[in-house]
């Protein structure tokens, strides 16, 4: 049985517990608010630095600094430490978050562009002061050979390049003392020797930090060696006529017609009567003159069927639709063409080109080509219906009369009627002059005198 005093006690414990409890607690929270204070300024320290790394003048400082390292850099190594330095210097730089320029301000100057302008300088320094390396040189010689090979020499730039290929191969060997040298003047072979010199350059073992001035050196040579290739004659350095003279063109010309002028066009009229087709597709390839192409297209016009050998050169011109090339086509008379120039008769277009076309679809003759020129009695304009008329004459296919028929009793304009009558007389089968003649007394004289010649 409890008594007074112990109620007391336990009063008293109770109390001293709940007063620990208060206190534990406040110490907790006052923990956790030095925990969050401190943690605050952890943050703020950490944005203030941030702050700073990426203010211009602190930017401007890194700048300073990698630059006064690029201009003592001695080694490859430095130079690497300095383009890395660059690059962290530039993603900074992107994430800075610097003063716009007051736009009020006439010269207000922007920080941005500025450090952006100091740090592309810095690059390009950097990149001045690195090398030279061997990679340079073989790149050199490499191009040289690629020169060498593919490049028409003239007579006299040819001995300029086997001197300038031996001079450098002979001082390349010295360089590496290897034995590269050549006595050869075949072209291919010196480029094959350049190719031999670049492999050797590539398995060096040349370093740009200690044998800088050794590669300096193979670096100049290899420049001699493009500079002397550069300097020697190449057919492309010479001029029309001074190509056409080196090739013989002009070999055809006699004492009395040499000096009449122009000598090319004598010379192109030459081969024209000597049915030479391989002279004048040269001349026509090589002259940079309206005046000569017209004057050599003439010429293979005028030799029509001989010009087969032309077929080639004046289809490829055709498809750009000229209209030369394929007046030309139509005298050579090769079907080959006809896929081609069908293209160019369908629907109106280019009325001229058309007509050019039709007429030589008509002589060339291929049967194909009725059905395609049949279908330009149909175009709107008048001179395109009259030679699609005649040209499906010269073709004689015996389809084409009904539709050469229907063009003479409907046809509005009277020309293309009488191009259909005179088609009609062409293709000459019975049937064919049957329904010309059936026009004797037509209103058009023309029509007339087609109907007099089928009777």
């Amino acid at each position: 049985m409890s008594n007074g005093d112990d109620e007391a006690a336990d009063a008293d414990e109770a109390a001293e517990t709940e007063t620990d409890a208060e206190g534990a607690a406040e110490t907790d929270a006052d923990t956790e608010e030095t925990a969050d204070t401190e943690e605050a300024a952890d943050a703020d320290e950490a944005a203030d630095t941030e702050e700073t790394a990426l203010s211009a003048d602190t930017l401007a400082s890194r700048l300073d600094d990698a630059e006064n390292t690029l201009e003592a850099a001695e080694t490859e190594a430095t130079l690497d430490e300095v383009e890395e330095a660059l690059g962290a210097i530039e993603a900074d730089l992107e994430a800075a978050d610097l003063p716009e320029p007051d736009e009020e301000e006439e010269d207000a100057e922007d920080p941005h562009e500025e450090l952006a302008d100091r740090l592309a300088d810095l690059r390009d320094q950097l990149e001045d002061k690195r090398g030279p390396y061997v990679e340079d040189v073989v790149e050199l010689v490499e191009g040289a050979s690629t020169t060498v090979a593919d490049t028409r020499w003239t007579e006299d730039g040819r001995p300029e390049v086997v001197d300038a290929v031996g001079t450098y191969l002979a001082a390349t060997s010295d360089h590496l003392d290897a034995d590269l040298s050549t006595t050869s003047e075949d072209l291919e072979t010196l480029a094959a020797d350049l190719d031999r010199a670049a492999e050797a350059l590539e398995g060096s073992t040349l370093h740009p930090d200690d044998d800088a001035e050794a590669i300096a050196e193979l670096l100049a040579t290899a420049e001699t060696l493009a500079d002397d290739l550069e300097a020697a004659e190449e057919w492309s350095d010479l001029t029309v006529r001074e190509q056409l003279y080196a090739e013989g063109f002009f070999d055809v010309l006699e004492s009395e017609n040499r000096k009449d002028f122009p000598a090319e066009w004598n010379a192109i009229k030459i081969y024209e009567q000597g049915g030479e087709v391989e002279p004048i597709l040269h001349a026509l390839d090589t002259f940079d003159s309206d005046f000569m192409e017209e004057n050599a297209l003439d010429a293979l016009w005028r030799l029509g069927p001989d010009a087969e050998a032309a077929f080639d050169e004046m289809h490829q011109r055709a498809q750009k639709r000229n209209k030369m090339p394929v007046k030309i086509l139509g005298k050579i008379g090769d079907e080959r063409a006809c896929e081609t120039l069908h293209e160019f008769i369908e629907g109106d277009g280019d009325p001229a080109l058309q007509k050019i076309t039709l007429r030589a679809l008509g002589e060339i003759g291929s049967e194909e080509s009725t059905q395609p020129v049949a279908n330009r009695l149909a175009a709107d304009n008048d001179e395109v219906r009259s030679v699609a008329a005649r040209a499906l004459g010269l073709l004689g296919d015996t389809r084409a009369i009904d539709p050469l028929a229907d063009v003479l009793d409907a046809d509005e304009a009277d020309e293309v009627r009488a191009s259909a009558a005179w088609a009609l007389n062409q293709i000459g089968t019975e049937r064919a002059l049957d329904v010309v003649s059936e026009y004797a007394d037509d209103r058009a004289y023309l029509v007339q005198a087609e109907a007099e010649k089928a009777v």
